[in-house]
Protein backbone atom coordinates (compact mmCIF):
# COMPACT_ATOMS: atom_id res chain seq x y z
CA UNK A 1 0.00 0.00 0.00
CA UNK A 2 1.36 3.39 -0.90
CA UNK A 3 1.62 5.83 1.47
CA UNK A 4 0.66 8.20 -1.29
CA UNK A 5 -2.48 6.19 -1.99
CA UNK A 6 -3.52 6.83 1.88
CA UNK A 7 -2.70 10.58 2.29
CA UNK A 8 -4.52 10.88 -1.05
CA UNK A 9 -7.81 8.91 0.68
CA UNK A 10 -7.58 11.40 3.94
CA UNK A 11 -7.44 14.00 2.01
CA UNK A 12 -10.78 13.25 0.09
CA UNK A 13 -11.96 12.22 3.71
CA UNK A 14 -11.06 15.43 4.88
CA UNK A 15 -13.05 17.64 2.05
CA UNK A 16 -15.66 15.35 2.36
CA UNK A 17 -16.70 15.86 5.98
CA UNK A 18 -15.43 19.23 6.13
CA UNK A 19 -18.06 20.29 3.44
CA UNK A 20 -20.86 18.00 5.41
CA UNK A 21 -19.52 19.94 8.41
CA UNK A 22 -19.04 16.44 10.39
CA UNK A 23 -17.16 14.66 12.32
CA UNK A 24 -15.51 11.19 12.15
CA UNK A 25 -14.60 8.97 15.05
CA UNK A 26 -12.46 6.11 15.24
CA UNK A 27 -12.74 2.79 17.23
CA UNK A 28 -9.72 0.38 16.03
CA UNK A 29 -8.17 -2.78 17.22
CA UNK A 30 -6.10 -4.56 14.65
CA UNK A 31 -4.94 -1.29 12.89
CA UNK A 32 -3.88 0.03 16.84
CA UNK A 33 -4.77 3.42 15.73
CA UNK A 34 -3.71 3.86 12.60
CA UNK A 35 -6.57 5.00 10.76
CA UNK A 36 -6.19 8.09 13.69
CA UNK A 37 -2.65 8.38 12.75
CA UNK A 38 -2.91 9.40 8.91
CA UNK A 39 -5.83 11.06 9.79
CA UNK A 40 -4.13 13.62 11.91
CA UNK A 41 -0.89 13.55 9.98
CA UNK A 42 -3.08 16.45 7.71
CA UNK A 43 -3.05 20.23 9.32
CA UNK A 44 -5.86 21.06 10.24
CA UNK A 45 -7.84 17.54 10.90
CA UNK A 46 -9.19 18.88 14.40
CA UNK A 47 -11.63 20.34 12.31
CA UNK A 48 -13.58 17.29 10.62
CA UNK A 49 -11.31 14.70 12.99
CA UNK A 50 -12.90 13.97 16.52
CA UNK A 51 -10.78 11.16 17.58
CA UNK A 52 -10.34 7.65 18.10
CA UNK A 53 -10.09 4.97 20.72
CA UNK A 54 -7.83 2.07 20.22
CA UNK A 55 -9.81 -0.81 21.96
CA UNK A 56 -7.01 -3.67 21.53
CA UNK A 57 -7.82 -6.02 24.59
CA UNK A 58 -11.25 -7.36 24.86
CA UNK A 59 -11.78 -5.48 28.06
CA UNK A 60 -11.65 -2.03 26.21
CA UNK A 61 -13.88 -3.21 24.17
CA UNK A 62 -16.17 -3.90 26.81
CA UNK A 63 -15.67 -0.74 28.92
CA UNK A 64 -14.54 1.80 26.59
CA UNK A 65 -16.37 0.91 23.59
CA UNK A 66 -19.34 -0.67 25.13
CA UNK A 67 -19.26 -4.05 23.21
CA UNK A 68 -21.69 -6.37 25.36
CA UNK A 69 -19.82 -9.37 26.87
CA UNK A 70 -22.19 -11.67 25.26
CA UNK A 71 -21.04 -11.09 21.62
CA UNK A 72 -17.45 -11.21 22.48
CA UNK A 73 -18.20 -14.65 24.07
CA UNK A 74 -20.18 -15.95 21.64
CA UNK A 75 -19.44 -13.57 18.66
CA UNK A 76 -15.60 -13.06 19.41
CA UNK A 77 -13.61 -10.15 19.09
CA UNK A 78 -13.29 -10.37 15.01
CA UNK A 79 -17.20 -10.54 14.20
CA UNK A 80 -19.60 -8.35 12.46
CA UNK A 81 -21.49 -7.96 15.59
CA UNK A 82 -18.41 -6.54 17.81
CA UNK A 83 -17.40 -4.08 14.63
CA UNK A 84 -21.39 -2.78 14.76
CA UNK A 85 -21.29 -2.28 18.55
CA UNK A 86 -17.55 -0.46 18.43
CA UNK A 87 -19.80 2.12 16.15
CA UNK A 88 -21.85 2.52 18.16
CA UNK A 89 -20.07 2.76 21.49
CA UNK A 90 -17.51 5.36 19.45
CA UNK A 91 -20.83 7.73 18.60
CA UNK A 92 -21.98 7.33 22.09
CA UNK A 93 -18.82 9.22 22.56
CA UNK A 94 -18.78 11.71 19.88
CA UNK A 95 -18.04 12.32 16.43
CA UNK A 96 -20.92 12.36 13.67
CA UNK A 97 -19.78 9.56 11.69
CA UNK A 98 -17.84 6.24 12.71
CA UNK A 99 -15.70 3.61 11.59
CA UNK A 100 -14.65 0.53 13.84
CA UNK A 101 -11.85 -2.12 12.84
CA UNK A 102 -11.47 -5.47 14.10
CA UNK A 103 -9.58 -8.76 12.68
CA UNK A 104 -6.33 -10.98 12.52
CA UNK A 105 -3.03 -8.85 11.45
CA UNK A 106 -1.32 -12.10 11.72
CA UNK A 107 1.41 -13.45 11.31
CA UNK A 108 -0.43 -16.24 14.04
CA UNK A 109 -3.77 -16.00 15.62
CA UNK A 110 -5.88 -17.05 12.71
CA UNK A 111 -8.34 -19.96 12.79
CA UNK A 112 -10.31 -21.39 9.94
CA UNK A 113 -13.09 -19.83 10.04
CA UNK A 114 -11.47 -16.41 10.96
CA UNK A 115 -8.04 -17.05 9.03
CA UNK A 116 -4.90 -14.22 9.32
CA UNK A 117 -5.74 -11.30 7.22
CA UNK A 118 -9.66 -11.83 8.10
CA UNK A 119 -11.14 -8.06 9.39
CA UNK A 120 -14.65 -6.80 9.95
CA UNK A 121 -15.24 -3.50 9.55
CA UNK A 122 -18.48 -1.17 10.27
CA UNK A 123 -19.63 2.29 9.31
CA UNK A 124 -22.06 4.23 10.70
CA UNK A 125 -23.30 7.61 10.83
CA UNK A 126 -25.34 9.69 13.77
CA UNK A 127 -28.73 8.56 13.27
CA UNK A 128 -28.09 5.97 10.93
CA UNK A 129 -27.98 1.88 10.81
CA UNK A 130 -24.89 0.47 10.79
CA UNK A 131 -22.56 -1.24 7.89
CA UNK A 132 -20.65 -3.86 7.66
CA UNK A 133 -17.84 -5.41 5.42
CA UNK A 134 -15.41 -8.80 6.09
CA UNK A 135 -12.38 -8.59 4.19
CA UNK A 136 -9.81 -11.02 3.31
CA UNK A 137 -6.66 -8.72 2.79
CA UNK A 138 -2.89 -10.71 1.88
CA UNK A 139 0.60 -10.13 2.88
CA UNK A 140 2.42 -9.06 5.84
CA UNK A 141 1.15 -7.98 8.82
CA UNK A 142 1.83 -4.05 8.06
CA UNK A 143 0.29 -4.68 4.34
CA UNK A 144 -2.70 -6.98 6.04
CA UNK A 145 -3.62 -3.22 8.64
CA UNK A 146 -2.50 -0.65 5.68
CA UNK A 147 -5.08 -2.30 3.54
CA UNK A 148 -7.63 -2.42 6.42
CA UNK A 149 -6.70 1.45 6.65
CA UNK A 150 -7.54 2.17 2.96
CA UNK A 151 -10.63 0.12 3.15
CA UNK A 152 -12.04 1.87 6.30
CA UNK A 153 -11.39 5.32 4.56
CA UNK A 154 -13.03 4.41 1.39
CA UNK A 155 -16.51 3.37 3.31
CA UNK A 156 -16.04 6.73 4.85
CA UNK A 157 -16.66 8.20 1.67
CA UNK A 158 -19.16 5.89 0.60
CA UNK A 159 -20.97 6.03 3.71
CA UNK A 160 -21.04 10.21 3.52
CA UNK A 161 -21.84 10.76 -0.14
Amino acid sequence: MQEKFLNELVKDVAERLTQQQKMLITAESCTGGLIGSYCTKMAGSSAWFYGGIMGYANEAKRDILRVSETTLNTEGAVSAATVKQMCAGALALGGDVAVAVSGVAGPGGGSVMKPVGCVYIAWQQRGGAAVVERCQFDGTRRAIRLATVARALEGVLELTK
